[in-house]
């Protein structure tokens, strides 16, 4: 099957039909750039979904992202932002092995096309021209036959007349005689053209043109597997990302599964409880004696009152009546008294931890300006070492400020935690640096400062709660130690640890856990002794040590 032998006489209808097939070419590459763009406009739509719904920072949202079902609903927003990169990912192999490779094909395709019809077009006018040359001899020899004959009969009727002279009769013999031989000459010239003419007409026909159409069927063909290549391209690039696809959306699937009602029952009791006790029983009041009315400290009516009676907390009051006393709606007080005792220890245990991780910085910054200063001193010719004393002094002054500020906010969190019932010691352990009991004299005193309202209306000096609970702050922070492992982990992904305090991890690989998500998104783990730092939550599966010390347990 071949187009030399077969469409030999087909040359206009096969330029035609590439022409088509470079058509049919430049379609599918239309058809796959829009495709492209679909799925980029798609991925970015998923992008903007994603980011629209994430809490925003420093919110009250972000509080409620404590809850289980909220966590889950966050994990899906992060899993369809790897969704969407997954698409953004199949539009970008398509253009780079799809898009690009065909148009550049299609170019040297057209070049070979308009290269070998050349060639063709070229052939057929050589074969017109030899065609017009045997055309041109034939009309000759046919003229000079015609004169032959003519001079011949001229000739034959000059001699038969009698009245001719001889001079004439031989000037039409020689004139005879002439156009006889140029018929000769004529005759010899047209044949040997016309031999020519074969030849050149078998070539055309039984070998230049069936190399050239073979040329061209060959061209097409490749073209016909370029595209079937093309098509089976556009399906695997579709198909390897399948798996990561499948596993954002096992992510999901399993952010669905880790959702624990109970639990978020637990917090919506952490977040709500106000840690009063609910009021006892209003005495009865007897209008009949004659004797003066006495009001009862736990009637209502006196707790709506304007605050002339006094309401004790805990087990010596039995009408505390939060629930009906209207909350305050001034500035929040630096000691958060304004709150119920539960709401409060919860805003003095953050405070306390977010002064913990100030001074953590500020003794981190102290430690690297003093090992800057030993080396300034080893090796003057980098620096002066005198140079950094005032930066130096800067933050010891710093941490010496935030200590100050730390241990206030700790006498007010003892002093509620004194106050409050007993709790679990894991909850005690939460604050992180109280050990210190609590002197009576500090419980009666919050007792005596307590409003109706349950905040606390008496100050008293900052400088006796900081002498009653001084601790070895100091001390815990200049002798702290690497912190155990709670559990592994194993990595899901790759992630590359640019930034300060981060690490690196490769998909697969297993670390130890030694501090859980706090709740801000990142785990800290660690590879070897010297080597620790954190990495975002989402891109680990932890398996936490239940044994472990400082380990938490999920219902």
């Amino acid at each position: 099957m071949s187009w030399g032998t077969e469409l030999w006489d087909q040359f206009d209808n096969l330029e035609k039909h590439t022409q088509w097939g470079i058509d049919i070419l430049e379609k599918y590459i239309k058809f796959v750039k829009e495709r492209t763009e679909i799925e980029l406009s798609y991925a970015k739509q998923l992008r903007n979904l994603s980011k629209k719904y994430q809490p925003k920072k420093n919110s009250k949202e972000e509080e409620e992202y404590r809850y289980t079902a909220c966590k889950a609903f966050l994990s899906t927003l992060n899993e369809m932002n790897d969704y969407a990169g997954q698409h953004e990912v199949i539009s970008e192999n398509m253009t780079s092995q799809i898009t690009v490779e065909l148009a550049r094909y299609v170019q040297e395709l057209k070049q070979e096309r308009k290269s070998h019809f050349h060639d063709g077009r070229k052939a057929q006018q050589h074969i017109e021209t030899c065609w017009k040359q045997l055309e041109s001899s034939k009309r000759r020899f046919e003229r000079d036959c015609k004169e032959a004959d003519r001079a011949q009969q001229y000739f034959e009727k000059m001699d038969a007349d009698i009245n001719v002279t001889k001079a004439d009769v031989e000037k039409a013999r020689q004139q005879a005689q002439m156009r006889h031989q140029m018929a000769e000459d004529s005759k010899a010239d047209y044949s040997s053209i016309l031999q020519k003419f074969n030849h050149e007409q078998h070539e055309y026909y039984h070998t230049h043109i069936p190399n050239i159409f073979q040329k061209i069927q060959e061209m097409e063909e490749r073209r016909i597997v370029r595209i079937g290549e093309s098509v089976k391209t556009y399906a695997e690039l579709d198909r390897q990302v399948i798996p990561i696809i499948g596993k954002c959306l096992d992510g999901i699937v399993k952010a669905a599964e880790s959702i624990d009602p109970k639990n978020d029952s637990q917090l919506a009791i952490e977040a709500y409880k106000s840690g009063f006790e609910p009021p006892g029983d209003i005495e009865f009041e007897d209008y009949t004696q004659p004797m003066k009315r006495t009001v009862s400290d736990n009637s209502l009516s006196n707790s709506r009152g304007e605050g002339k009676s006094e309401l004790k907390f805990g087990g010596k009051s039995k009408g505390k009546l939060w629930p009906f006393i209207k909350k305050n709606k001034g500035a929040t007080p630096e000691d958060f008294s304004n709150l119920p005792p539960e709401q409060r220890r919860k805003k003095l245990q953050q405070k306390v931890d977010e002064l913990n991780k100030e001074i953590q910085k500020e003794m981190d910054q102290r430690d690297a300006i003093t090992k800057m200063k030993d080396v300034y001193l080893k090796n003057p010719q980098m620096g002066d070492p005198a140079s950094l004393d005032h930066k130096l002094a800067e933050v010891s002054q710093n941490i010496e400020k935030l200590r100050l500020e730390a241990q206030k906010f700790e006498a007010w969190l003892a002093e509620v935690e004194g106050r409050l019932p007993a709790r679990s010691e894991q909850a005690r352990r939460q604050s992180g640096m109280y050990d210190v009991q609590n002197p009576p004299a500090v419980n009666n005193c919050a007792q005596d400062r307590e409003s109706p309202d349950g905040s606390y209306t008496e100050e008293q000096s900052q400088e006796s709660e900081v002498k009653v609970l001084a601790t070895d702050f100091d001390d815990e922070f200049d002798d702290e130690e690497s912190l155990p492992a709670i559990g592994t982990c194993k990595a899901l992904y790759t992630f590359e640890g640019q930034n300060e305090g981060t690490i690196s991890v490769v998909e697969g690989e297993t670390l130890y856990v030694i501090e859980e998500d706090k709740g801000d998104g990142w785990t800290r783990i660690r590879r070897s002794e010297d080597e620790e730092g954190y990495v975002p939550t989402s891109y680990v599966e932890v398996y936490l040590d239940k044994n472990a010390k400082g380990a938490k347990t999920y219902i």
